[in-house]
């Protein structure tokens, strides 16, 4: 394991702590064991637990048991199957975010339900494109809620990008058509939307983000560019019906899995990668401005059985 994937591997076991204490402290009572059915069936029922879904539950397992049947294991090696098999679901979702300067203003659009985490990571976001060149401009296009305006306002003063806001209430399409022309006229790189995320009222958000997207493609048919979805990691199965929710309603092009703070269901993002196959750019792993850490699929697969950095493959 590289420096870098050590790193990572003790801030996703931090905030996976539940998770793995859970999934790992179940395996290490299984003791050595052999990989017979009754031993495959609790490690199954173990992996619903921690919330990674009954198919993707039985799908490791599956996999579990073909790679060595019959064999008797101790736990770090039946945490070394389990953790390859959930790295090789994630592998695919483990896509860094990339800008793409051709298209400039590189347009992103901020989706996820109020609570999310979505305002803070878009802030946090700038912060990291600002950090490595790139020109950052926002908009507050959350004007359902003053929060969520005065909050992306104290993040571009905080990460010093000019930030479109207007009154609560006011039109979110025409914040992002003036954002557009201002970033256009001032040759800024990238624009960061906040959108609102009232998933109580599913038609009013969905003419919403679609009235957005209309105004977006009269100054450039192919925005947004990208639409990050953020899930809050500690709602569990619930996550699977918001990126259900925001996949058809705003095209989603990666997930950014904010929470990651201990009493996160670290879990279910596996099984929305294995239903989905979306990208996962980032994880959310604490409150700086640089917690929005770079999602690595091998860090998170053992972290969250609880398997050692230290520990072979």
């Amino acid at each position: 394991m590289s420096p870098n994937e050590g790193g990572l591997w003790r801030r996703f076991s931090a905030g996976l702590a539940r998770t793995a204490s859970r999934l790992g402290d179940g395996i290490a009572h299984l003791g050595r064991r052999r990989l017979d059915k009754a031993t495959l069936q609790t490690l199954e029922d173990l992996l619903i637990e921690a919330d990674l879904g009954a198919a993707t539950a039985e799908k490791i397992v599956a996999a579990v048991g073909k790679a060595r049947p019959g064999h008797e294991l101790d736990e770090n090696e039946i945490k070394s199957l389990v953790a390859h098999e959930i790295e090789t679901i994630l592998a695919p979702a483990e896509k860094p975010f990339a800008v793409d300067p051709a298209k400039a203003p590189f347009i992103v659009l901020g989706v996820g339900v109020n609570g999310s985490g979505k305002t803070t990571t878009l802030g946090k976001l700038a912060a990291k494109l600002q950090a490595s060149g790139d020109r950052v401009i926002l908009a507050a296009a959350d004007t359902f809620r003053a929060a969520a305006i005065e909050q992306l306002v104290l993040w571009g003063e905080r990460v010093n990008a000019p930030v479109v806001a207007k009154a609560p209430g006011a039109d979110p399409a025409g914040i992002a058509f003036e954002a557009i022309e201002r970033a256009r006229a001032e040759k800024i790189g990238v624009l960061l939307i906040d959108t609102a995320g009232r998933l109580q009222n599913k038609s009013a958000l969905m003419d919403e983000l679609s009235k957005i997207n209309r105004v977006m493609k009269k100054l450039d048919e192919t925005a947004p560019h990208a639409v990050l979805l953020v899930l809050d990691a500690t709602v569990g199965q619930n996550a699977i019906s918001q990126v259900d929710a925001f996949a058809r309603t705003a095209g989603v092009t990666g997930i950014v899995l904010t929470k990651l703070d201990g009493t996160a269901k670290g879990g279910i993002l596996v099984a929305i990668a294995d239903r989905f196959g979306l990208p996962v750019h980032f994880v959310g792993v604490g409150e700086a401005v640089d917690d929005l850490a770079p999602f690595d699929a091998r860090a998170f697969a053992r972290a969250i059985v609880g398997l050692d950095e230290s520990a072979p493959s």
